[in-house]
């Protein structure tokens, strides 16, 4: 597929000195995205959100969005001459971020809170925010394709398939769109820090933030920090349900995780499919068991007009995973139902269902069943 004309950023597509507020995280790929920027003509206002609280445990938002990242978004935004704010952002992450997360774990679900976070904090509020400050637009250092269409602005993978993060904003409105810039998109990982070794900026060769944010070790960890012990059978759907051991709390589980298990067979191989809060059981199968050939998504939310929407996509369950072919059958306004071509390995309720048209990103929905709709 040719790929789409890109509205690139710069003085000949806006008028002179058009205001934006760059997103800053103190990392590479925000820093050289407000480089870039700078070097455009833009009249470029750096900003960091503020999400960690002021007793925030050891550990947590230490690898970005921390004060410690605070310090070097503030120290590129001098090199760079642009101001630089710190905006309070404390109140809507804990709404929106922190306050559901342990609850879908009881649940038996496993959320995907980037996503929210990006729909109403990094980008959606963020976006008022900068108008009010008198920007035109929002910039950010994600790996995004900003794309001129027919019937609007559209969102398209990044160049570099390994760091494309398409998955993680299906769920933007689309009314904030015309207001974004994604400077990243047509450059690598290794060409970002490449640039910003070329400009000398420090944080060049920082390392990448991974997992979430507030979560200081691991999910697991985190959960048994607040969560007690709730013992419980694993059973075995490749064997009648018999019980094959015992578990410590269905929230500290996810669909398709293999070690850990509890199995008192530990020789065989086994991957969780399916995770009862009510019953409190976690069940245990093959991998084929745990794969699943359709899905319904609801609170689906399209970046394209309802027009646009074709009967074949390509379709994503899990961050690392290429988009696989699927059919698209829209149930409700805000429900579908996709079967894929091939099963698909881990399809976890709570999780993101993301559609495309080639590269354009579409939109996307939260699992909510698997096997035409029947749990």
């Amino acid at each position: 597929m040719s790929r789409a004309t890109i509205q690139t950023p710069g003085p000949d597509q806006s008028p002179p000195r058009t205001k934006v507020l760059a997103a800053m995280s103190g990392g590479v790929d925000s820093s050289v995205a407000t480089a870039l920027l700078a070097e455009q003509g833009f009249d470029v206002l750096g900003a960091m959100l503020r999400f960690w609280p002021d007793d925030r445990p050891e550990g947590a938002f230490d690898v970005c969005c921390s004060p410690e990242a605070a310090f070097d978004a503030r120290r590129i935004a001098d090199k760079l001459e642009v101001p630089f704010y710190l905006l309070d952002a404390r109140e809507l992450f804990q709404e929106i971020v922190v306050d559901p997360f342990v609850p879908s774990y009881q649940a038996g679900q496993t959320p995907n809170p980037c996503v929210w976070c990006n729909r109403h904090v990094k980008l959606g509020d963020t976006v008022a925010r900068a108008q009010r400050l008198g920007c035109s637009f929002v910039a950010t250092g994600h790996y995004v394709r900003r794309v001129d269409g027919p019937l609007g602005v559209e969102l398209h993978r990044g160049v570099d398939d390994d760091k494309d993060q398409t998955y993680f904003l299906w769920a933007l409105p689309r009314s904030v769109l015309p207001y974004l810039l994604f400077p990243l998109g047509e450059l690598t990982k290794d060409e970002v820090r490449q640039q910003a070794v070329q400009r000398g900026l420090s944080v060049a060769w920082k390392r990448s933030s991974s997992g979430l944010c507030f979560v200081p070790d691991t999910v697991k960890a985190y959960l048994e920090e607040r969560l007690e012990s709730r013992p419980g059978p694993v059973v075995d759907v490749s064997q009648d349900g018999a019980v094959v051991g015992e578990h410590d709390g269905v929230a500290f589980y996810t669909i398709g995780q293999k070690k850990g298990l509890g199995l008192w067979k530990s020789h065989l191989e086994r991957f969780v499919v399916d995770l009862d809060a009510k019953s409190n059981t976690v069940v245990v199968g093959t991998r084929e068991d745990c794969s699943w050939s359709a899905l319904e998504a609801d609170r689906v939310n399209l970046l394209c007009h309802e027009s646009e929407l074709p009967t074949r996509v390509l379709a994503q369950v899990r961050y690392r995973q290429a988009p696989q072919p699927a059919s698209l059958e829209r149930l409700l306004e805000e429900r579908v139902r996709l079967r894929f071509d091939e099963p698909q390995f881990a399809v976890t309720l709570g999780q993101s269902a993301v559609f495309f048209d080639g590269e354009r990103l579409l939109g996307g929905g939260v699992i909510a069943s698997r096997g035409d709709g029947e749990g």
